[in-house]
């Protein structure tokens, strides 16, 4: 039994998933299907609210990496906001933040898509 979750809102010109518990192995193809149901949608402006991410394995950040490019072709990005410090330090120690972009808090990620770029 996993205690992770994927809730759907929205944020200015955004679409914002909420990650909560832990994204990994386990439950990393929900998230998965998540982030393609919003492009299926036609939701390209994306942000991940990662305020409720308990840990992030390999797994879970991989999916990241392979929705970065299909959000930014169709016109959008995949935004990662409000991760805890702990998470944050997996995300930095692997690049992440040379290839994505990351904002405060889930407000400040939809200002992001209000620039032009």
């Amino acid at each position: 039994m996993s205690n992770f979750s994927v809730t759907f809102s929205t944020a200015g010109p955004a679409r914002v998933l909420a990650l909560t518990g832990d994204l990994d192995a386990h439950t990393a193809p929900e998230f998965d299907a998540a982030l393609q149901s919003c492009l299926d949608a036609g939701d390209a402006r994306l942000i991940t609210d990662g305020s409720g991410l308990t840990y992030v394995s390999s797994a879970g950040l991989g999916v990241f990496m392979a929705y970065l490019e299909p959000a930014r072709a169709a016109g959008g990005d995949l935004l990662i906001a409000a991760l805890p410090e702990r998470v944050f330090e997996t995300f930095d120690l692997l690049g992440f933040p040379e290839v994505f972009r990351f904002a405060p808090t889930v407000e400040a990620a939809a200002e992001l898509f209000a620039e032009p770029s």
